[in-house]
């Protein structure tokens, strides 16, 4: 018994050593394991999450990229349709075949650039969409600790990453709300990598939680003052 209890801790402390390693000099891929970090700590799924344990959980809301999907669903359809449903044998006029294959062609490259144009323009830099609270007991609870709006408001996750820089920046927001409060918090890359590309995913996902009950405690952060000085141009 005791030689398997042994083996068993020697699993154990191999399993928590296991760590994920990536190049570091790859910056796509690094901000792909940082962001699927912090959409996987913001989940329902974890316990530990908010100060209430799991008595309050927050649930992604898919309907945006739900929509998504199905335009590309569509566009696939109508290229789908161009390539192999067009055959010659099928329409026998050169003409109405030219007409439906521009059609196609022309609704591809519409929705396509549809498509382009929300990653660009409304999903920008976020990367996760949460639901309001409905239920009755979380919304108490949530409200207790300071936070009157997570019952009205999802919560929009933003990560920002610029390029040939160190450090990576989430913020939460309310979804939907103009000027809306928001939490904030930068880090450098290397409090979670090491010299080998070994990740602490889990000491990121700690950073995340205390992020997040501080937007739960309703403890915002306050907007940057930025300088706005209009120059008068006087003419002679």
């Amino acid at each position: 018994m005791a030689k398997k209890k042994e083996d068993d801790d020697s699993t154990e402390e191999e399993e928590e050593l296991e760590l994920l390693q990536v190049d570091v000099g790859d910056i796509m891929k690094v901000k792909q394991i940082l962001d699927e970090t912090v959409a996987g700590t913001i989940s329902a799924s974890n316990a530990d999450l908010s100060a209430h344990g799991d008595k309050v959980k927050i649930c992604e809301n898919y309907q945006h990229d739900n929509m998504k999907l199905m335009l590309m669903f569509t566009a696939c359809c109508f290229a789908a349709g161009a390539q192999f449903g067009l055959k010659p044998e099928l329409f026998p006029g050169d003409d109405s075949r030219r007409i439906l294959l521009g059609v196609c062609v022309a609704v591809y490259f519409s929705i396509s650039g549809i498509l382009q144009l929300i990653m660009t323009f409304v999903d920008k830099d976020c990367i996760l969409v949460t639901r309001p609270l409905t239920d009755e007991a979380m919304i108490k609870l949530v409200r207790e600790s300071g936070n009157k709006e997570m019952d009205k408001y999802g919560i929009r996750v933003r990560t920002q990453f610029p390029r040939f820089s160190e450090f990576f920046t989430v913020i939460l927001e309310f979804e939907g709300k103009a000027n809306s409060e928001f939490v904030k918090e930068t880090w450098s890359v290397g409090k979670f990598f090491d010299v080998d590309g070994f990740f602490d995913e889990e000491g990121m996902s700690i950073e995340i939680e205390e992020l997040y009950q501080r937007f739960e405690r309703g403890d915002f952060d306050k907007p940057d003052k930025a300088e706005t000085k209009k120059k008068t141009i006087k003419k002679d």
